[in-house]
């Protein structure tokens, strides 16, 4: 990574961990853009080993097998799981249907007539609509001995893992205040009109673990949220401004605007995401580059500290959050399974963050501060 020619800057490992055994075989559940453009994009870029994939949409199911050179295909989930020698999971199905998924996966795996190699199951995020119902998802995967980890994917954006690298190194100092500014258009899939949040459980949900895997769970939330009026079918967070606070005095905040104002209606358009992290001792600021997809356009990262100079340190880096990051969400799940160790973003992790999506979509329904306490106690 170029760092600015600048010889006193710390060298940041952007990259995820690979693991030593790469052709662990992989059965994939869903064959839509997600699976698609993402996980099986980056899995042929880092030569995992996808052999079988299972869908209901046989059309679908059958393209994506082709693209990528997958040899079984499966129109029912129990032949799916009937086939030899699966040994981690990938779902990328809407999360309204994934628990349930889960819940035949780990119950076919408990029966005594099975004989199931299914070691590892990376879930999509959300791991579910609720708190409560993502606790039993976990459950069933420990009661079934399975390793479940969540594919928050943002966590391996090359910018917020090398900012996560600053703040554990102490270049920034005392956290001060980290900020998330998004004006940018989601494409809200046909399945998220049937869920009872939008933006919180599908989009903050992204900034929401970020400040997570930054900072560590906040002890109380405060939102405020309005509904998009370009997204015509009925919901309450659209627009999603919300503040998290840390008893150590840190205060994080992101603005999640999905409007951006007039951009697909004939006005100028203003799109980006900004980030920015103040500490006693230096300041980060990034960009995001999703809003550009299918555009390849890098995050960025520039920083400084004064224990090293005045001036701005720029990392550079040819990697993209889509598709490059979801090679480390499986990434993490294989490590771990070959070290017998816990995922980076392990199924029982993630429940804190289901637990702010909860508290989040709360306090701005009852206009309150809410404290995570009354979700995690």
């Amino acid at each position: 990574m170029n760092l600015n020619s600048n010889p006193l800057a710390p060298t940041l490992d952007y990259l995820p961990e690979m693991p030593q055994n790469r052709r662990i075989p992989i059965g994939c559940i869903g064959s839509g853009f997600i699976m698609s453009s993402c996980h099986l994009l980056s899995y042929q870029q880092s030569g995992f080993n996808p052999v079988a994939i299972f869908g209901r949409n046989q059309e679908s199911v059958t393209t994506v097998a082709k693209k990528y050179d997958i040899p079984n295909l499966f129109f029912r989930l129990e032949d799916f799981l009937d086939h030899p020698g699966l040994e981690i999971l990938d779902i990328s199905v809407p999360p309204d249907v994934q628990p349930e998924i889960i819940f035949k996966i780990c119950a076919r795996k408990k029966e005594k007539a099975y004989k199931s190699s299914i070691r590892g199951i990376l879930a999509q995020k959300p791991l579910a609509m609720s708190l409560s119902l993502a606790r039993k998802v976990v459950s069933a995967c420990e009661d079934a001995d399975i390793t479940l980890a969540v594919n928050q994917n943002m966590r391996y954006d090359q910018s917020v893992r090398a900012s996560k690298q600053l703040i554990q190194s102490d270049y920034l100092g005392e956290l001060i205040l980290a900020t998330i500014d998004m004006r940018a258009i989601p494409h809200w899939m046909p399945w998220s009109e049937k869920l009872h949040s939008l933006s919180t459980f599908v989009m903050s949900i992204h900034h929401l673990d970020t400040f997570r895997y930054w900072f560590g769970t906040p002890e109380r939330v405060f939102a405020s949220t309005a509904p998009d009026p370009r997204t015509k079918f009925p919901h309450r967070d659209g627009i999603n401004l919300y503040i998290l606070e840390y008893n150590h005095g840190l205060r994080a905040s992101s603005w999640d605007d999905v409007w951006t104002g007039p951009a697909r209606e004939g006005g100028a358009a203003s799109i980006g995401i900004q980030y920015r992290i103040e500490g006693t001792k230096g300041t980060a600021l990034g960009t995001i580059g999703w809003p550009d997809y299918p555009k390849p356009t890098p995050s960025t990262l520039r920083w400084n500290s004064t224990e090293i100079s005045d001036q701005w340190i720029c990392p550079k880096w040819k990697e993209v959050w889509f598709p490059d990051a979801f090679a480390g969400t499986m990434a993490q799940l294989m490590v771990a399974l070959e070290k017998g160790t816990t995922p980076e973003i392990s199924g029982r992790d993630n429940l804190e963050t289901i637990a702010l999506c909860e508290a989040i979509y709360q306090s701005a329904q009852d206009h309150r501060v809410v404290s995570l306490a009354e979700y995690l106690n």
